[in-house]
């Protein structure tokens, strides 16, 4: 057996073919659960369910409060698109070319810091200001969460390492 056969990162044939990044795996699993929590609020917020049901917490007033949009834009929506995105980087990462992809990586991380900070936004005022919890923005702001730190290893590409 040679040495290439005992490094997980190459393939079993010791072909020289590079594992695909489990942190971009992670990523992929976990927006795909967000954008499903995001799709829910935001068809709730278009009109097309019934009313939200919320075990726990007041999902309605947050929901119904002004800062369940941007202008026009329900906040949702927002949600929606940036877990897609994500997913598509996370999986865009995966394939064979691009899993070592330093744009794809900047972007991951670019993207998951972003989506915590409107999180932390958005936790902020449901604590402090709206005085209400909807379990699914909870929900989602763990998720970002768990996402951000499934990105970190991103920084290791970025600087020329791999992981």
């Amino acid at each position: 057996m040679t040495e290439s056969n005992l490094d997980p990162a190459v393939g079993p044939a010791g072909d020289g073919l590079v594992a695909p990044p489990t942190n971009r795996m992670i990523v992929a699993i976990l927006a795909t659960i967000g954008f499903f929590v995001a799709l829910y609020l935001w068809a709730h917020n278009a009109g097309l369910t019934g009313p939200i049901v919320c075990g726990v917490g007041d999902c309605g007033a947050v929901q119904s409060s002004v800062y369940a949009k941007i202008g026009f834009v329900p906040v949702s929506s927002i949600g929606v698109f940036g877990y897609l995105i994500l997913i598509g980087l996370a999986l865009r990462g995966v394939q064979p070319g691009y899993r070592e992809s330093p744009v794809i990586g900047a972007l991951l991380l670019a993207g998951s810091i972003g989506g915590v900070a409107f999180s932390a936004y958005l936790t902020y005022l449901e604590a402090f200001v709206i005085n209400a919890w909807c379990q699914y923005c909870v929900a989602s702001a763990f998720i970002i969460t768990l996402i951000f730190f499934a990105s970190l290893p991103e920084v290791a590409r970025l600087r020329g390492g791999s992981s």
